[in-house]
Formats: C-alpha cells, sequence, structure tokens
C-alpha cells in the first residue's frame, strides 16, 4: 500500500513495463535496463518527491530511492509482473543491449556481487568485532564464545564460492543449484586433505606457476589449489557451465531434460574446473593481487590519495563494482587490502559535509534530508547523501573529495589495511584489525582518518559549502511556488486542528489490538478502532477528499478537511479477492460528505470466501496530534462517534 502509486509512476516513467527487459536493486536504488531509455521520462522521475535522482551508469537505468529501495522494489515487481525478468534476463532481452564491454563487465560484476554484499559485510562485522573485543581483552581466542563467533564471520568468506556459484549462475542465465555444486566442489574437505605428503611430480618447476601434483583425473595430473574465499575461479567456471548448460538444454530430449543436463553439465565442468580453468583463474588472481601490492609499494600515500578522494566519483558511475572483487581477491591472496581500506573514511567525510550542510542551510528540503542522511552515511551508506544533497548543492559534493582524500592520505601513512570483509562506515573499523592481534598503527590511521574526515568536512562545508547567493535565489523561487499554489487553491490551506470522526459502519467496535493482522493490531498503520459490520455498507464517517482507493474496492483513504487521513480497510486479506463482492463509484479525488456511501460489500460472500470481515478504521497520521481518543467496546450505528483526535 505504501509504495503502489509510487512504483506505478515509476513504471511509467520509465517507459512502460513493455520498455523494461529486466530490474534488479542494490542498497539504495532501483537499477533497469531499458529496451529504449529515449522513452523515460527521467526529468518527470528527478521531480518526484519520494525520488532522489535518475542516473544512467553501466548500460543501466538508475532511479535512487534510498535505504527503503526493498520496499519500493517488491512493489514495482508486484505492479509490473516483472519477476520472471528480474530471476533471468533472457538472451531476447539482451540483444539490443548497446552496452560496451567496459559497461557490460561492470554489470556482469554488480549482478554477482550484489546479492551478497549485505550477508558478506554482516559476516565480516562478527568477525571484526569478535577480534576485537580479544585485542581488548574481553575474552580470550580459546573459549567457545570465540569459536563459534568465529565460525559465523568465516562461514560466507570460507564458502565463497557457494555462494556465488548461485549468485554468479542466476546472472548467466542457468541453473542456480548447478552453479552452487561447482562452488561446492571446490571448497570440497577431502580434496584439501591430499596436498600432504609427496607429490607425484611437479609441473613448471623453478617458475612462478610451480604446481605439485598429487593426483590425477583419468591420467590427466589435477593442479590442487585452495579455493576458499575465491572469486575468479567460480565465475569463469559457472561462465563456461552455463554454456554448457544451455547447448545441452537445446540437444538433449525434454523427457529426460530435468535430470540430465545437471548430469552432463556438472560432469564436464567440475573435472574441467579442476584441470583447467580453476589454476588458470588461480594464476590470474595472484598477478592481479601482486599488480595492486606493486602500485600500494609504489607509494602508499600517492594510492590513499587517489583512492580515498575519487571513491564517490567511482560510485556515481558505478565503477566501484569493478575494485569490489579485486579487493576480495586481494585478501584471499595476501591476506589484506588497501582498496576497501582507503574508501572507509569516504562515508565519514560525507557524514561531516551533511551536518555542515544541516547547520549552514536555509532550505527546508535540504535540512529535513540531512537528518537519515547523516545516519546512512555513519553506517556506509551515502548514495542518498550524494543524489539527494552534495551533488545538487555542487560546492559539498567537491569538499567531500578533498576531506576524503586527506582520509586516504592519513591511512597511507599509517599503513591501515583491510584483514576481512565487514561493514561499512564506523561498522569497518574492526576489519582493520590485525589477524596478528592488537590495535596497530594502521587501526589507529583508521580511527584518525574518520574523525578528522568528519570534523573537516563538517567545518569546510560550514564556512564554503552552502552558495548564499544561490541559496537566496532558491528560496526566493520556492516562495513564489508556494503562492502560486495557494492562489491555484483559493487560498484555501488545511490547519490541522481537533475532530471528531464518525463511524463509516454499522456493527460492533472492537480493539485494534485485538485483530489477528499484526500490522493493523501493532498500530504500524495508525491508530483507531476496529469495527466488525452488521451491514455492507461503508459511509464517508467526514468531509473530505478521497486521497487514495484500491482498485481492489477493499480500502479507502479520506484527508479531512482538518488534515486527518483516515484509513479503511475492509475485511482481512480481502485484497486476494481482487474486488468480488465489492462496488463503488467513488474515484481518487473525489470530494465526499459525512454520511456519502463510499462502499457496498457483500458480507455473507467474503465470509464464505474464507476472509474476516472485521474493519480497521486508523488515523494514519496519527503523529501529528497530541492525542488519539478511540470509542469503548460498544455496538454503533452510522454516524456514531468513534475517534476523536486533538493537537
Amino acid at each position: 500500500m505504501k509504495y503502489e502509486q509510487l512504483a506505478k509512476d515509476i513504471i511509467e516513467n520509465v517507459g512502460g513495463k513493455e520498455n523494461v527487459n529486466s530490474v534488479v536493486h542494490c542498497i539504495t536504488r532501483l537499477r533497469f535496463k531499458l529496451k529504449d531509455e529515449g522513452k523515460a521520462n527521467t526529468e518527470v522521475l528527478k521531480e518526484m518527491d519520494d525520488i532522489i535522482t535518475v542516473m544512467k551508469s553501466s548500460g543501466q537505468y538508475q532511479v535512487v530511492i534510498g535505504n527503503h529501495v526493498p520496499d519500493v522494489y517488491k512493489d514495482v515487481v508486484a505492479i509490473g509482473g516483472f519477476e520472471n525478468k528480474t530471476q533471468v534476463a533472457t538472451d531476447e532481452d539482451t540483444q539490443g543491449d548497446k552496452q560496451g564491454l567496459f559497461n557490460k563487465f561492470i554489470d556482469m560484476i554488480s549482478g554477482i556481487f550484489a546479492p551478497t554484499l549485505g550477508v558478506l559485510a554482516a559476516t565480516g562485522m562478527i568477525k571484526g568485532f569478535n577480534a576485537l573485543f580479544v585485542a581488548l581483552g574481553w575474552y580470550a581466542n580459546t573459549t567457545g564464545t570465540y569459536y563459534i563467533l568465529n565460525a559465523v564471520g568465516d562461514s560466507l568468506f570460507y564458502f565463497f564460492p557457494v555462494f556465488l556459484g548461485y549468485t554468479a549462475m542466476k546472472k548467466f542465465g542457468g541453473n542456480h543449484f548447478i552453479g552452487m555444486a561447482i562452488g561446492a566442489s571446490l571448497v570440497y574437505p577431502s580434496l584439501a586433505g591430499l596436498t600432504a605428503g609427496e607429490p607425484l611430480y611437479t609441473l613448471f618447476a623453478g617458475t612462478l606457476f610451480e604446481s605439485p601434483i598429487h593426483i590425477t583425473f583419468l591420467g590427466i595430473p589435477v593442479i590442487l589449489m585452495s579455493y576458499s574465499s575465491s572469486v575468479i575461479p567460480i565465475i569463469l567456471a559457472t561462465f563456461v557451465g552455463s554454456k554448457i548448460e544451455k547447448w545441452l538444454a537445446k540437444v538433449i530430449p525434454d523427457v529426460v531434460k530435468n535430470f540430465l543436463v545437471p548430469f552432463l553439465t556438472l560432469l564436464v565442468i567440475v573435472p574441467l574446473t579442476f584441470i583447467v580453468i580453476g589454476p588458470i583463474a588461480t594464476w590470474v588472481g595472484k598477478l592481479l593481487g601482486e599488480g595492486t601490492l606493486w602500485i600500494y609499494d609504489l607509494s602508499p600515500i600517492l594510492t590513499g590519495l587517489v583512492v580515498g578522494g575519487l571513491w564517490q566519483v567511482f560510485v556515481m558511475f558505478g565503477l566501484h563494482w569493478g575494485l569490489v572483487p579485486i579487493a576480495i581477491n586481494n585478501i584471499s591472496v595476501h591476506g589484506s587490502d588497501y582498496i576497501l581500506a582507503f574508501n572507509s573514511a569516504t562515508s565519514l567525510a560525507t557524514a561531516g559535509v551533511v551536518l555542515g550542510i544541516l547547520v549552514a542551510t536555509k532550505q527546508k528540503q535540504y535540512k529535513t534530508l540531512s537528518i537519515p542522511a547523516f545516519i546512512s552515511a555513519v553506517f556506509g551508506v551515502s548514495e542518498p547523501a550524494l543524489y539527494g544533497m552534495t551533488l545538487p548543492l555542487k560546492r559539498p559534493f567537491i569538499i567531500t573529495l578533498i576531506t576524503s582524500a586527506i582520509g586516504g592520505v592519513i591511512m597511507g601513512i599509517m599503513g591501515t589495511k583491510a584483514y576481512m570483509m565487514g561493514g561499512l562506515g564506523i561498522f569497518g573499523l574492526p576489519t582493520k584489525i590485525s589477524p596478528d592481534g592488537g590495535l596497530d598503527m594502521g587501526f589507529w590511521g583508521a580511527v584518525i582518518a574518520m574523525a578528522s574526515n568528519l570534523v573537516v568536512g563538517f567545518t569546510l562545508t560550514y564556512f564554503f559549502g552552502i552558495d548564499r547567493k544561490k541559496e537566496k535565489e532558491e528560496l526566493e523561487k520556492q516562495a513564489q511556488k508556494a503562492a502560486a499554489k495557494e492562489d491555484t487553491t483559493e487560498n484555501k490551506t488545511i490547519t490541522i486542528s481537533n475532530e471528531d470522526i464518525a463511524s463509516p459502519l454499522k456493527g460492533e467496535v472492537k480493539k485494534l489490538s485485538g485483530i489477528e493482522d499484526a500490522a493493523f493490531s501493532s498500530g504500524l498503520l495508525g491508530k483507531g478502532v476496529a469495527i466488525v459490520p452488521t451491514e455492507g455498507k461503508l459511509v464517508s464517517p467526514v468531509n473530505g477528499t478521497v486521497s487514495a482507493i484500491f482498485p481492489t474496492k477493499h480500502a479507502i483513504g479520506i484527508t479531512t478537511d482538518t488534515g486527518a487521513e483516515v484509513l479503511m480497510h475492509i475485511g482481512m486479506d480481502t485484497v486476494q479477492l481482487e474486488g468480488k463482492y465489492y462496488s463503488t463509484s467513488i474515484q481518487q479525488g473525489d470530494r465526499v460528505e459525512k454520511g456519502q456511501l463510499l462502499i457496498e460489500f457483500d458480507i455473507e460472500a467474503i465470509k464464505a470466501a474464507g476472509y474476516p470481515i472485521v474493519t480497521p478504521v486508523v488515523v494514519t497520521n496519527h503523529d501529528q496530534y497530541k492525542e488519539i481518543i478511540v470509542a469503548d467496546e460498544q455496538a454503533v450505528d452510522f454516524g456514531g462517534k468513534i475517534i476523536t483526535v486533538t493537537v
């Protein structure tokens, strides 16, 4: 209910559902692949209150929503019917895709890693805090507490090939569980024990690729690698595996396809991975790790300046997705990484800048947005601040880059590294604790960089971040718009005031807390009462305007002339009836008077269909009132007083 209209508006303005190939979401934005981006109404979307901004990057049309994007995504998928397309973008969907190779690579990486990032951060945080508590002496690393928390922290990273097998195969359009089976084969425990003892012989002796051979497969030598925590081998294996699976699906008869395709796919791809793909991918990973380590060794200070200063730019264009697998690979190969370390102070720089905007600006929309944006930035999610505040104001964005670069230089000087994947923002601090134990210079470098970024970002923004002349012009424009809007409504403005709300039904009043629906009984959707109707008519309880009416006609919202927002929901879960047994001629935007018939419904038919007829009547904007007084349990007729709101 909350995001249904927003979802409809988004779908309409991206060119309609027929213009959508697929849609996924990340932490803050909806990521559409459109057939024709020219059909999208970008400026209309940008002007919508619930949308922060719109971006076009890496072949994706990105609608930035904020932290509640998962809820919006659910409604977009449900209303647009995108569920099947979201699972797998088919070959037909992507035939018209004109992305360049680089954009395709970024899109592939984001599609594979994005679903794992939340759990990856969570398990990393547990592992990081576990190490922190040991370093602080709260408990020893020989206790059961340590081992259990470490098991949780290591779980995803150790078995990472299994999780990536699922997401990668999903991205490549293959059977998700085949991908998981490939990943599980790579970390199968018994294979790790086969490397003990003398090898049968050694390949590539005396070179970087020297490999002892302990086992063979049908006489072919198998180079056993350590694949736990690895990323490149499973991505390449699932890519090849998806191609094999699709070819087999075309040539194998349907009657045996269900089991024979997975059987033959695994029989081919798993040995192929151990013999060829895995070793080559592992060597590539080592070379990649050595290359990035060489850049860091060349100048940690310059590296910190560049990575820290440009991280927000990388995020804007989606380029950070290309750096995430490199960072994970570095931790797997070398046990540490600087990329994720140097960008960690960026979120605190953003938080400081947002705090400066909150204090310095006079524009209401930025003051309103600054508090949630500040909280998000402290916890490592900077997109709401980036797209909603710093980029539109320009100067704060530049200050964020400068401040982040300073933080990167501090960490470069003090040798800060990340030793594990983990949380963002302040939750990233535990990832800087060396596995050797103790809080070294690198850890304190991260602390100093974050603290200084918060202070410097705030100070620079407060004194230099707001263009006073431009802000004054913007405030004047807003005042003119408000005056024009008031004129169009004949100078009538709504002032919240005391009001009595009458019963829209004839029946028995019940306490809202006594009904089965947790969303209503807990008061999350508003405060009020529940009524068990004895007559199938719903009338208007107030004078006002219909603010919302569901297509299924089972629920209606009215905004009263004095500002109360009243929601009436006839029955529980009755949306499943899809409008059956309900009738109305009322439309959204209609003016209604107290006692006017709104909806007629068949009580007995609804009950016979298995749905409770109890009807919540709630004030959804109850937070704008001092007190909501509701009637006790009693019989009530149409028009009887059931709710009183006082300011």
